[in-house]
C-alpha cells in the first residue's frame, strides 16, 4: 500500500492540452485545443516532495490532439531521478473561434520505471475538461477545469487502484508563444495529494479561436 500511495502522490491529461499521467505533473489540459505543433517545457513540484522537469509536443489535427512527452522526477531525499514516458489523446466535443466555451474529452496514460526502491508503475487517466475563453487584446487566455479518473498499476501488484482528481488551470497565448499553470488535486488513502506546475509554450501555428 505505501508504494502504491508513492506512485499515486508523483502523478499528474491533461496537457494540454491534455495532459497528463506523468509522475510529478499537473494532469495538463487544453480543452480549446488548436492546430499544428505545440512544445511544451513543464515544471511540476508535487507538495513538499521534490521537483519534476519535463517536455512534450502536442499535434493538433482540428479537433483531435495527440501528445507525447517525459517527466524526470526526484523525490525529496531520493538518490536518483525516475522517468516517465507516456502521451495522451484529447477530442474536442464544442467550442470554436465563434463559441466562447469549450469542452473536451482527454485519455493518457504513462510509464514510470523503477526508482529510489519504488516499483515501476504504469498510469491511465481519463476524464473530461471545460474552458472558457478570455478575450483580452494581444493575448488569448483560457481558464479551465478538468475532471478525470486514474488508475495506477505498480509492477508485480495484482490490484489497480483508482481516484478521482481534479485540475484547475489556465493556459495564455501571446500569438506563437505562451505560458501554462495548473494545480492538481487527488485524494490518496483518505488524503489529499497536490501537485503545482508551470510552464511555457511555443506553437508552430497559431491555436484554433486566436
Amino acid at each position: 500500500m505505501k508504494r502504491i500511495m508513492t506512485v499515486l502522490a508523483l502523478s499528474a491529461v491533461a496537457a494540454a492540452p491534455v495532459a497528463a499521467q506523468w509522475a510529478g505533473m499537473p494532469v495538463w489540459n487544453s480543452p480549446k485545443g488548436g492546430t499544428g505543433v505545440t512544445i511544451n517545457g513543464d515544471l511540476g513540484m508535487p507538495k513538499s516532495n521534490g521537483t519534476a522537469f519535463g517536455a512534450r509536443a502536442t499535434l493538433g489535427l482540428a479537433n483531435l490532439s495527440l501528445t507525447a512527452g517525459v517527466v524526470s522526477w526526484k523525490p525529496k531525499g531520493g538518490t536518483e531521478s525516475a522517468t516517465s514516458v507516456g502521451g495522451n489523446a484529447a477530442f474536442k466535443i464544442i467550442g470554436g473561434s465563434l463559441i466562447p466555451v469549450a469542452l473536451n474529452l482527454q485519455i493518457g496514460a504513462a510509464h514510470a520505471g523503477a526508482a529510489n526502491g519504488d516499483s515501476a508503475a504504469t498510469r491511465v487517466t481519463a476524464g473530461a475538461g471545460i474552458a472558457v475563453s478570455v478575450p483580452t487584446p494581444g493575448i488569448s487566455i483560457e481558464p479551465y477545469l478538468s475532471i478525470t479518473n486514474r488508475w495506477t498499476k505498480v509492477s508485480g501488484s495484482t490490484t489497480t487502484p483508482s481516484n478521482v482528481g481534479w485540475t484547475l488551470g489556465a493556459n495564455a497565448n501571446f500569438g506563437m508563444f505562451g505560458v501554462h499553470l495548473a494545480y492538481d488535486s487527488e485524494k490518496v488513502a483518505g488524503s489529499t495529494v497536490g501537485t503545482f506546475g508551470i510552464g511555457a509554450h511555443v506553437a508552430l501555428k497559431a491555436p484554433i479561436g486566436m
